[in-house]
């Protein structure tokens, strides 16, 4: 807020007190409460959940990385699988050796879109009708690459697929076609030597920016769109967020949920890079890769990779405060 001299904040009395009227009252409601598992996936048949979207009407759907599918969780806490991707007979996937679905985006109309990485021809997006179907590669990614988190810009008819190993984020037509390399750079990169090697991982579009995690280095920065399409400097928004995965804007703010998943833990990352946490593996978190909200309810996906314990989809309570009215 700027600053003013002393006697420039002089106000009617009337004025102060419609302030004041006007000013959200304080609440010692959580920002989220009342977390439950609402359903537990199989381990051992590779449904593992790295990404989920929210649908109208209760229901969630996830992609499950090392079964390559997926499935919606329905209201009722039935999970149906919506598409398969097809089997890679020797996938050479960068870090992870497998064929992998990872990032997932949802069309106002239902039609999903998936990143599929298989070392292969075959990494890139892929769409899956409203519904459920046989799935079809729209966008074929650098085989080298690892095309992690996935998000779409519908107003302008684009998305953008977070390359974990490539340092790079691609942009490519929602109706399909050839990637653009849309940003890339030092602050998309994994740390040199580090174990881990992932670099940009979680992506989403936000108020004419693109916004992305790097899990390396534990930052969540946001790119402007400039007026042409192309990408601004990467601006670093907050640090300290080791193992950060996916993440999502609750609101309109610039407020972040997101996905620590080493340490089991979800935090709420404020406009200045503060944070503070609100769900941790004692709500039944097991690493957390991603969350969706719809009006107020959270879901959390937790793929359950290092603690190899309980896959599963929590759902829990969003203070109205943060609502997307």
């Amino acid at each position: 807020m700027p600053r003013f001299p002393r006697a420039a904040v002089v106000a009617p009395a009337a004025l102060v007190i419609g302030l004041l009227a006007a000013a959200p009252a304080a609440s010692d409601e959580p920002v989220v409460s009342n977390p439950r598992v609402i359903a537990h996936f199989d381990l051992a048949g590779g449904q593992t959940p790295e990404n989920v979207v929210a649908e109208r009407g209760g229901s969630a759907d996830v992609s499950f990385s090392y079964a390559r599918q997926v499935a919606r969780v329905t209201r009722e806490r039935r999970v149906r699988v919506l598409a398969t991707l097809p089997a890679e007979r020797s996938p050479r996937t960068p870090l992870l050796n497998s064929a992998v679905t990872l990032g997932l985006a949802r069309a106002l109309d239902g039609t999903l879109y998936v990143n599929y990485a298989t070392g292969t021809g075959r990494t890139g997006i892929w769409r899956i009708p409203a519904g459920g179907g046989t799935p079809e590669q729209i966008a074929e990614l650098p085989s080298d690459g690892l095309p992690n988190g996935l998000a779409l810009d519908e107003r302008h008819g684009v998305l953008y697929a977070a390359d974990s190993a490539l340092a790079t984020v691609w942009r490519v037509p929602q109706a399909g076609g050839t990637p653009t390399a849309w940003a890339t750079g030092a602050a998309l990169a994994a740390l040199p030597g580090a174990a881990g090697g992932f670099g940009a991982n979680g992506v989403k579009v936000h108020k004419d920016a693109v916004w992305v995690t790097n899990s390396d280095r534990g930052t969540l920065l946001r790119i402007p769109v400039r007026k042409d399409g192309s990408a601004g400097s990467a601006e670093t928004r907050a640090t300290g967020l080791t193992g950060v995965d996916d993440f999502v804007f609750p609101g309109h703010s610039d407020v972040v949920l997101a996905a620590l998943n080493p340490s089991n833990e979800v935090v709420l990352v404020h406009p200045d890079g503060t944070r503070a946490t609100v769900l941790t593996v004692q709500d039944g978190l097991s690493n957390p890769t991603s969350l969706a909200v719809q009006g107020r309810d959270v879901y959390v996906a937790g793929s359950a990779y290092s603690t190899q314990r309980d896959p599963n989809l929590l759902k829990a309570h969003l203070r109205a405060h943060f609502v997307r009215s």
